[in-house]
């Protein structure tokens, strides 16, 4: 189906469906994104999402709101993608606020802290399941998947940059303790 070909969503409707992507992608919105723009609306195909999402990676920015820009500009100008940017992120913005006050009040509660972990493992799980859907429907050439999985490695390593990952965490919290113990 030819971008021009396919349904052309209204404005409210851009937004909805951005609300629900949203909602349901909490962690992992571009799972959501393609599922419900490619699967259930039908309003991109796989080849024209998987082009759009790799020009949202390209370019500054989380993808995801690159990508809802983009779509949302194609389909009805500047208040397709106004609708699209506030349907992302306008009902997990209000989730978000709840979470963190109630995050404040329980969340040394080994049940938070455990659900927290679930979450987390939920959202990696649904990033590598849309990689493997867009990878079987799109069959790529075998040297694009090569150099694929051979960066996986790379990105997989946590950062050792001053500031931040575990390793300088650790500096740190030593440098501290040898601070107190000084003084």
């Amino acid at each position: 189906m030819h971008p021009d070909a396919a349904p052309r969503p209204t404005v409210s409707q851009i937004f909805l469906a951005y609300l629900g992507i949203g909602l349901m992608g909490f962690g992992g919105v571009n799972a959501w994104a393609r599922r419900t723009l490619v699967e259930e609306k039908r309003w991109v195909t796989d080849q024209d999402y998987a082009e759009v999402l790799g020009l949202g990676q390209a370019l500054p920015g989380p993808n995801a709101l690159n990508v809802a820009i983009f779509l949302g500009e194609r389909w009805r100008g500047a208040a397709g993608a106004t609708a699209a940017t506030l349907g992302l992120f306008g009902g997990p913005l209000c989730v978000l606020v709840l979470l963190a006050i109630a995050h404040d009040r329980w969340g040394e509660l080994p049940l938070v802290k455990a659900v927290l972990a679930g979450t987390a493992a939920a959202a990696a799980g649904m990033v590598i399941g849309t990689a493997l859907k867009i990878v079987q429907n799109l069959k790529p050439a075998l040297p694009l998947v090569a150099v694929g999985l051979a960066a996986m490695p790379v990105g997989a390593r946590p950062s050792t940059m001053a500031g931040s990952g575990t390793r300088s965490s650790a500096m740190t919290a030593r440098a501290q303790s040898r601070a107190t113990v000084m003084i």
